[in-house]
């Protein structure tokens, strides 16, 4: 019994080698790519970004589930403030506090702005509204997320 579990612990580090080494060729290769190829991949990663503003990912499943309720969110329930999450957040600040931007899921200044003066007004907020999440925005974001669902 002893002898198997030491050989399929062989086994599992073995193969975890192998992805490692077959990771790092890939990547050597990619370094060669040209910029444009580079440039495309940091685009998909912007797009893939997860911003949860310092919430836990109970916090942001609390968010993600009155966002799915209210304003469109199709996504998982799974902690993550991703694009899709952001979306809808902007689609709730463009309603009823000034986001006048895109609804494109980019946590930008004019987001931010939006989002502290919604939790200047329900969630003691104190800061500027300068579009910099900073302590005291995070802070406020934590008890709206755990005041959901009546946030």
């Amino acid at each position: 019994m002893r002898q198997k579990v030491l050989t399929r612990t062989l086994v599992s580090l073995t193969t975890v080698v192998g992805i490692a080494a077959g990771s790092l060729a890939g990547a050597s290769a990619s370094f060669a790519a040209p910029a444009q190829s580079t440039t495309a991949a940091s685009a998909e990663a912007g797009v893939l970004a997860t911003v949860n503003l310092g919430l836990s990912s109970t916090q942001a499943k609390a968010i993600q589930r009155v966002l799915k309720a209210n304003w469109g969110y199709t996504g998982a329930i799974d902690g993550q403030l991703g694009t899709n999450s952001w979306k809808a957040l902007q689609r709730f600040l463009k309603k009823s506090w000034g986001y006048t931007g895109a609804i494109d899921g980019v946590v930008g200044p004019n987001t931010v702005k939006a989002l502290q003066r919604y939790l200047k007004k329900h969630f003691g907020y104190t800061g500027a509204i300068d579009g910099v999440a900073g302590s005291g925005t995070q802070a406020a974001f934590k008890r709206a997320a755990n005041a959901c669902p009546a946030c």
